[in-house]
């Protein structure tokens, strides 16, 4: 909390957290967990689900561009640019002569990214297929996480072999010296919340932050 309020008031850092996982890996709880108590006004969330009909008429990376953090934010990618290496590879919602050519491109957008002042941390949360199940049949019969439940997801999961491959390429191609992946064990949810926060500090005191001098002198302000 100290070190988001310290990038905040210094205003000129920018940190983008990249988070991918299969269904259920645990996005939304390192979202609660991780970042638990920071100060929402320089936190920001961006969700990227089925693209709209404007989305889908400019290229795949237009609406991702408009959610990049400004200096002193912290801006968390639920899903990202990737679903279009990795959804749109699975399920042939492009040819491979379309698909192939975005991993080169994906690392010129962060290249970019990072030489204008964004720091990149992208985190796969690596759960195991018979995590899943139990994540997946859990939601089905508590309750209070129904609403999570969608059948749709059991169709993803028969795909869960096309998608690990579809992963694999992504990360191997795209961790780069400015833009890495962390690769999360993800079957124990205290565990990958102690991993990535540990991550997300060391980053943060690494940019050897400082909070602005006052650009008068205030000495001999007296406040009555």
């Amino acid at each position: 909390e100290a070190l988001q309020e310290l990038l905040y008031a210094e205003h000129k850092h920018k940190i983008l957290i990249v988070l991918q996982a299969m269904d259920t890996g645990g996005k939304d709880g390192v979202i609660k967990h991780v970042f638990d108590g920071v100060n929402p006004q320089g936190v920001r969330v961006a969700s990227f689900k089925v693209p709209t009909s404007i989305e889908i008429d400019h290229d795949y990376l237009w609406r991702i561009h408009q959610q990049t953090p400004g200096k002193g934010e912290i801006v968390i990618f639920n899903r990202s640019h990737y679903e279009d290496v990795l959804v749109v590879r699975v399920h042939n919602l492009a040819p491979i002569e379309v698909w192939s050519k975005r991993f080169d491109q994906i690392n010129a957008f962060e290249r970019t990214l990072a030489e204008e002042g964004t720091t990149i941390l992208k985190f796969f949360l690596n759960i195991s297929k018979d995590e899943q199940r139990k994540r997946l049949q859990e939601r089905r019969d508590d309750s209070t996480k129904q609403w999570k439940f969608n059948p749709g997801d059991l169709k993803e999961r028969e795909l869960w072999g096309q998608y690990m491959e579809a992963y694999e390429e992504v990360l191997s191609r795209t961790s780069t010296d400015w833009a890495p992946w962390f690769i999360i064990p993800a079957n124990h949810k205290w565990y990958r919340n102690l991993v990535i926060g540990r991550v997300l500090v060391t980053t943060l005191q690494s940019l050897n932050m400082k909070y602005p001098r006052p650009i008068e002198d205030f000495s001999q302000i007296q406040i009555t």
